[in-house]
């Protein structure tokens, strides 16, 4: 009996709300008017007339993959071809190719995390503790100094 009394009481409630929210009054506000555009001074004198202002140029979205087609023609020749393109991924392969094979093993293409887990693993017991894993973290990047011009 009591949950209905509750349900009975929560219904009217929630009517109640609802028809105060929608019978609100409520209205847009009213916003001053914005004020007058200023004219700028020119930043040339008009002395002379044959300089005039020009507006900030903007970059293309074109331009990002300009530079970037710039860097891989290597000759300036226009054409990117699979040398140029492959010739940066060829030196990084070789470094890692420590035996000369031509292939990686799983090893060489983990050296540096197979050589951090060594150089970590100070008891040389095959695992790492906390105090030994944080040995791991990577260190932070060195921060750029800030132009105050």
């Amino acid at each position: 009996m009591t949950r209905l009394v509750v349900g009975g009481i929560a219904a009217v409630l929630l009517l109640s709300g609802s028809a105060i929210l929608f019978a609100s009054n409520a209205s847009e506000p009213t916003l001053p008017p914005p004020p007058p555009a200023r004219v700028a001074a020119p930043l040339v004198a008009a002395a002379s007339p044959t300089l005039s202002v020009r507006s900030p140029l903007s970059a293309s979205p074109r331009s990002r993959e300009e530079k970037r087609f710039a860097r891989a023609d290597k000759d300036d020749d226009g054409r990117v071809t699979s040398n140029e393109l492959f010739e940066p991924r060829r030196k990084a392969f070789a470094k890692l190719d420590k035996d000369g094979s031509g292939s990686l093993s799983f090893e060489e293409w983990a050296t540096r995390t197979v050589d951090k887990f060594a150089s970590a693993d100070l008891d040389r017991s095959g695992w790492l503790t906390p105090a030994e894993y944080a040995l791991t973290a990577p260190k932070a990047p060195k921060r750029r100094a800030v132009c105050s011009c």
